[in-house]
């Protein structure tokens, strides 16, 4: 090699460095900032929690609840690998209170100490969300920037039902699933509303959230009931997409908020659909697995409405770690 071309290769390698050097140190710095933003948002849950389970104490012995008060307990000592499982049940248990029969100072402690929890949670997992949108570009796991950081998680636990005005919407939070074949194929379910069983439209598998149950767990249990395929909890990806929408459905008005993961089953499979409830055998009319192209380019009625538009992407296993608000 001439000494000319061994200086051109050093000036063009300098010139990389150059250019890499203060990328990858800000972007190291940048994550560093993240992990310490998603750390003290744990901690500020975990505080906000912990505050919750001693006022559950309290409401317990007010109460004379034997169950409400070890579940209290359990909430205080458990790992966090079982915390959302344990919260979720201290939660269910507070919602089946008769809080007109606390002291007007306890009840509203109570709901001070739920909402803490509430604000804490979604601080939590907005933290977790902008640290996993970075962590997982290419450029920064190909260059190991994240270092030995452990990948922080979402905290999934069911809110509780805020007080509801006089003639305001009944919330409804549901846990659906994206099921796709190996063809990138999503199965659907056509139906109807009781209050106009004339209009047809295709939706997903999935249902409501049950008291004392996460999304997760939710999803699982449902994609069972409603097509015989055994999910497993940590296979579901997401969630990807939240919609939150007023409808009215059966002649009642509903503030739905739907959460929807994605899972991976076998398409040749025969659809199980003899777990359905009544009124899901009442006004499902049949089921059909459906291709990106098919759903962009139907003049059936589906929804979400924005289906055909994202489906390609999480059929291909484009998520970064948020979750995206749809219609």
């Amino acid at each position: 090699m001439s000494l000319s071309s061994w200086v051109t290769g050093l000036a063009a390698l300098l010139g990389v460095v150059a250019v890499l050097g203060p990328w990858a140190l800000a972007t190291a710095n940048r994550l560093d900032r993240l992990h310490v933003r998603t750390d003290a948002a744990w901690a500020a849950l975990d505080a906000a929690l912990a505050r919750r389970a001693v006022v559950a104490r309290v409401v317990a012995a007010v109460s004379g609840s034997k169950e409400l008060r070890a579940a209290a307990d359990r909430a205080e000592v458990a790992a966090k690998g079982d915390r959302e499982a344990v919260e979720n049940e201290l939660a269910a248990l507070l919602s089946g209170l008769d809080r007109e029969a606390l002291p007007n100072a306890l009840a509203a402690e109570l709901v001070d100490a739920e909402q803490r929890v509430v604000l804490a949670r979604r601080v939590h997992n907005d933290a977790v969300r902008d640290t996993l949108s970075l962590r997982r570009r290419r450029s920064v796991r190909w260059l190991h920037r994240a270092g030995t950081a452990p990948t922080p998680g979402y905290f999934e636990i069911v809110e509780p039902e805020p007080e509801a005005e006089p003639g305001a919407p009944r919330k409804r939070v549901a846990a659906r699933v994206l099921l796709l074949d190996e063809r990138g194929r999503l199965l659907l379910f056509e139906g109807f509303d009781p209050s106009e069983p004339g209009e047809l439209f295709w939706f997903t598998v999935g249902g409501a959230v049950e008291r004392g149950e996460d999304l997760r767990a939710a999803a699982v249990r449902e994609a069972r009931e409603e097509t015989g395929f055994e999910l497993e909890p940590e296979a579901l990806v997401g969630p990807v997409w939240v919609r939150r929408k007023v409808l009215d459905f059966g002649g009642t008005r509903t503030a739905a908020e739907e959460w929807f993961f994605v899972a991976r089953v076998d398409g040749e499979r025969a659809v199980d659909v003899s777990g359905f409830q009544e009124y899901e055998r009442d006004t499902i009319t049949g089921h059909r697995w459906w291709t990106s192209d098919e759903l962009v380019g139907t003049g059936e009625r589906v929804y979400p409405r924005q289906l055909g538009e994202l489906l390609p992407g999480v059929a291909a296993g484009e998520w970064d770690g948020t979750t995206r608000a749809i219609q």
